[in-house]
């Protein structure tokens, strides 16, 4: 099979139309971080009590955890 054979496979297309393929990538892998941040964000709250289980379990009695920064909520690991 020649070169000539093989690139009458691939489509000859416009760069516009390239461009246009380029958004329409970037759109669906947006909105698909973006669904994944959002059904992650909604479990967090049991993978942060799991993660802390064993640190709570040593706390004395009538305490709690406590983050003296918003960020600090961020960096349990």
């Amino acid at each position: 099979m020649s070169q000539e054979e093989g690139s009458d496979n691939f489509e000859k297309l416009a760069l516009t139309e390239h461009l246009r393929e380029l958004r329409l990538c970037l759109i669906v892998s947006f909105v698909a971080v973006f669904i994944g941040f959002c059904l992650s964000y909604t479990v967090i709250r049991p993978i942060g009590t799991w993660f802390f289980q064993p640190l709570t379990a040593v706390l004395p009695d009538n305490t709690s955890l406590i983050f003296t920064s918003y960020q600090e909520g961020f960096f349990f690991i």
